[in-house]
């Protein structure tokens, strides 16, 4: 089966004033829909890689064909971060992590601010287009990485549960250059119930 566009669970004004309907129209009907286009296309010539789910493809990179290879991972890349992407968010939440995750976030980064420091410097440090995530690794140990264009913590061994895109176009209609002030907004609508249920 072809890999689909999940429907935006929410309107694109739903995220305002943290995120504005523009962007987030932009965002989710060009750029997502792009990924999943392209990585559509890129796979009807092994049309058998479509048995598999985008977490299985990217986490095992060296079966699919060197010649496509690039493009199921830059492309493949895309469609599964921003699946995480619209999903972690709902309008009206925020706030900090309870239960286990809070706990783990605690133990691991000293606390819920010193981990929001160590995350917004990983978003900061990324040059040029990349994403920042919060991962667990099979043992569960969470860690704080970042990664460049749609490279995937998939493809390292290491379960996502919280990301957040610093290419351009999540960001430049609102923020234009100011990164900062677009992530200290991130965390005003992050559901902490969705996060948590990836750490399960």
């Amino acid at each position: 089966m072809a890999f689909e566009l999940p429907k935006l669970p929410y309107d694109y004004n739903a995220l305002e004033p943290y995120m504005d309907a523009k962007t987030m129209e932009i965002h989710h009907d060009k750029h997502h829909a792009g990924y999943t286009k392209k990585q559509n296309a890129t796979l009807e010539k092994n049309s058998e890689l479509f048995e598999f789910d985008i977490v299985e493809i990217l986490g095992d990179l060296e079966k699919i064909p060197g010649t496509i290879r690039t493009a199921v991972r830059n492309n493949g890349g895309g469609y599964y971060h921003h699946n995480i992407w619209w999903e972690q968010f709902t309008p009206g939440t925020g706030g900090e992590p309870a239960g286990s995750l809070g706990e783990a976030i605690n133990n691991t980064f000293g606390g819920f601010a010193d981990f929001k420091e160590a995350f917004k410097k990983a978003a900061l440090g990324v040059f040029g287009s990349g994403w920042a995530w919060l991962v667990k690794d099979s043992s569960g140990i969470l860690s704080i990485i970042g990664t460049q264009n749609q490279d995937s913590p998939a493809t390292m061994g290491l379960t996502p549960l919280l990301g957040i895109d610093v290419w351009e176009h999540s960001y430049y209609l609102k923020f234009q250059n100011r990164r900062a002030e677009y992530i200290d907004n991130f965390w005003n609508i992050i559901d902490w119930d969705v996060v948590s249920k990836r750490n399960a």
